[in-house]
């Protein structure tokens, strides 16, 4: 069903607030279901955007559509449709349509209902894929269907939108028009501030919401796309100035001592000008009678690691404990593995604690956690979100420092630091970033670049190619393994998705209304049943976002163990681990990713004793997908890389990470469309303008419309604000 708000007269203001179950026909098994989807209100619901739009508007006659892409055409009925069952529950109802072009036949299953419905004469616009049928005939099945008019026209782009158990596309398009039927959208309480709203040139919220889920055009599409963002970005820019204020009021733990030496002394390796710098910057954070908020931000292989060990031996030299969180299982093992030794050769005991982790031994733990000092206390905890569980007290926890390579936990850290209000945080990330970018987005915490690699560092050769080279690719791949070597191939789609054919995403539709055109994905799913067949002696696996954590975690440990010679997977394991072995890394659909993605992947390989490359596959031949993969062979220091990406393709990039949909979704804030933002100028001007409000209003008491968005991102009343 299309979303069509042309016949909506409004008739109730507009309140966000009103319950779901508000709306005509939706009863507690429908509210059940959005609620999954965290929709609960009238708002909420204006609030899930598509995730993309059919261009249903442009209509072809029957002879120019393609077979393998999905048309729009307007037919006229020309049979009385015939019903049949067929084998078991299976019915069957068939008529034929014509346009000047050809006649096609349509067919529905198990939709007899529909009989009523294509009456002799009637125009239907349909859409869906036309197949070929001898000379001048054609067939559809199953094909969306709507009642043509010529006045008002039916809307051209048709939203698509993110499902959840229990709701269907037609619910929540036949939902979303109630509401604009019924309310007078125009009576919307925007908090934006008008000045701020005329300042940047931004339509109403009424104006946005409306052209999010029906537009006009793409013109349209691409203003209320503008607007929306900035909303996101400017609320964004007030929680983090709001967060940063209120932490300067806590009271710090105590680490005046912050003599590193005889942690230093025994590595095997000489700290790098940029390590030395960051923990110069730690130890006098520390010192001070203001809590820490520094974030570590280097490349893959910069060594933030033992910037980290150096400032959690710090909090527990001054008689404190630390804690280090990471976003798995298999990633925490390999910092306990790195870390306990070192440790212990101090006098310090490090324990990890995760979900697998025995009963009997998280007991065990969770009493050496909260022993006073001397009496077999725990002094530093390497775990997951295990680490937020309740019973995990700690008796003097001084230091919180979190490993998220994607800015996904400040709720999280929040909740781990509030087991001691005045313990410091840092925050480590793998994400190298341009210093102006940082700062922005980083805007409530400290800042410490690595911008120095370790001395004998490999170089990752990198390469790109057509699909013409695939059969050498294959050869390359079969002489890595019998060197001993291990192979990841990232593909951009988990499973095969249709080919686009009139399918527009969000983020195809530039800032002028323009349309970019994208070739189909490579999916992982698919792609490791091909590379089994042609690989038949080599042990392939695959692995994505949708599988449980648990599956995730028992195919990385395989893959990391040696178990595994191929792992196809998606951008997942960005957050993996080190795998020395791993020696060759094969993006496909490569102009799919952005500069900072790809480097993210490269620093996967090249991290043991062996040769390594970086192989990116692609038919892009010009535009900026191509100019970005010379970059990429060319290029290997992350900030130049993080410059160019930021120059390419905005910010949008950098504020997902590229990250993994089960990375985004781990905790913290979350930005619905801002990831899909293409244009610095407008995160500038959010947060030009934020500043300038907080400047005005601390605490935003003349605004507190705004406010409640700022809470409702960051939750700051329940947890950063406290």
């Amino acid at each position: 069903m299309n979303v069509d708000f042309t016949q909506g007269g409004g008739v109730m203001s507009l309140n966000m607030q009103t319950d779901i179950r508000a709306l005509y026909g939706v009863g507690a098994a429908r509210a059940a279901a959005y609620a999954r989807l965290g929709v609960r209100s009238v708002g909420d619901l204006l609030l899930h955007y598509p995730k993309r739009y059919e261009n249903r508007g442009d209509v072809k006659a029957l002879s120019e559509t393609l077979p393998d892409e999905k048309s729009a055409v307007v037919l006229t009925v020309a049979s009385e449709p015939r019903s049949a069952q067929l084998k078991g529950r299976l019915s069957l109802l068939k008529f034929r349509a014509f346009d000047e072009s050809g006649s096609c036949e349509i067919t529905y299953f198990n939709q007899n209902f529909l009989k009523n419905v294509f009456c002799i004469g009637a125009q239907f616009r349909f859409y869906g894929k036309v197949e070929r049928k001898g000379k001048k005939g054609y067939a559809m099945s199953s094909p969306v269907y709507e009642p043509y008019r010529e006045e008002p026209p039916l809307p051209p782009l048709t939203a698509i939108y993110p499902l959840g158990d229990g709701l269907s596309q037609k619910q929540i398009s036949k939902d979303i028009s109630t509401v604009f039927s019924t309310f007078n959208t125009s009576t919307v309480r925007d908090p934006l501030p008008e000045s701020v709203r005329v300042a940047n040139s931004l339509p109403t919220l009424s104006y946005a919401l409306r052209n999010i889920h029906a537009p006009d055009n793409y013109v349209a599409l691409a203003a209320a796309k503008k607007r929306l963002i900035f909303d996101e970005f400017f609320t964004f820019a007030l929680g983090l100035s709001m967060s940063k204020i209120k932490a300067r009021e806590n009271a710090a733990y105590p680490c005046p001592d912050g003599d590193v030496s005889p942690l230093l002394d025994l590595l095997p390796y000489t700290l790098t000008g940029a390590q030395a710098r960051a923990i110069n910057e730690i130890r006098a954070d520390m010192a001070r009678d203001v809590a820490m908020s520094r974030i570590i931000i280097g490349d893959v292989g910069c060594g933030k690691t033992v910037c980290a060990a150096a400032a959690m031996y710090i909090a527990v030299k001054n008689g404190g404990q630390a804690a280090l969180m990471v976003p798995t299982e298999i990633l925490a093992i390999q910092h306990y593995n790195d870390l306990a030794g070192l440790f212990a050769e101090l006098g310090i005991r490090a324990e990890l604690l995760t979900s697998s982790v025995t009963k009997a031994k998280k007991k065990k733990i969770y009493e050496g956690i909260c022993a006073p000092r001397g009496e077999g206390r725990v002094d530093v905890v390497i775990g997951t979100q295990a680490l937020l569980s309740e019973g995990v007290e700690f008796s003097e926890l001084a230091l919180v420092v979190t490993d998220e390579q994607h800015r996904f936990g400040v709720n999280q850290r929040s909740h781990l630091s509030e087991k001691n209000e005045k313990c410091h945080m840092l925050v480590m990330s793998a994400t190298p970033i341009p210093r102006t970018m940082a700062l922005t987005i980083y805007g409530d915490l400290d800042l410490s670049l690595i911008d120095e690699m370790p001395k004998g560092r490999q170089r990752v050769d990198t390469f790109a190619v057509d699909e013409g080279y695939r059969e050498r690719l294959n050869a390359f791949i079969e002489k890595q393994v019998a060197g001993g070597g291990q192979v990841y191939v990232v593909c951009p789609a988990v499973e095969d998705a249709e080919e686009d054919g009139g399918e527009i995403d969000l983020s195809d539709i530039g800032e002028d209304g323009e349309v970019k055109q994208k070739p189909k994905l490579r999916s992982a799913v698919q792609f490791s049943e091909y590379m089994r067949e042609r690989f038949s002696t080599l042990r392939v696996e695959y692995m994505h976002g949708r599988m449980k954590s648990a599956e995730k975690e028992d195919v990385m440990r395989r893959f990391a163990d040696g178990e595994v010679d191929i792992l196809v997977s998606t951008t997942v394991i960005e957050v993996g681990v080190n795998v020395p072995n791993a020696c060759l890394m094969i993006v496909e659909n490569a102009e799919r990713f952005g500069l900072s993605q790809l480097h993210q992947l490269r620093g996967r390989v090249g991290r043991g004793a062996r040769k390594s490359y970086c192989v990116l596959v692609s038919d892009a031949t010009e535009g900026t997908a191509s100019e970005r993969l010379r970059t990429m062979c060319k290029t290997y220091d992350g900030y130049n890389i993080a410059e160019r990406d930021l120059e390419m393709r905005g910010p949008g990039d950098f504020l997902s990470g590229g990250a993994s949909d089960e990375i985004r979704q781990s905790g913290g804030v979350r930005f619905k469309l801002a990831q899909l933002c293409d244009d610095t100028g407008l995160l500038s001007a959010a947060f030009a303008a934020a500043r300038e409000l907080i400047a005005r209003d601390p605490e935003l008491e003349e605004h507190l419309e705004m406010r409640a968005v700022v809470n409702k991102m960051f939750t700051l009343d329940a947890t950063v604000m406290n």
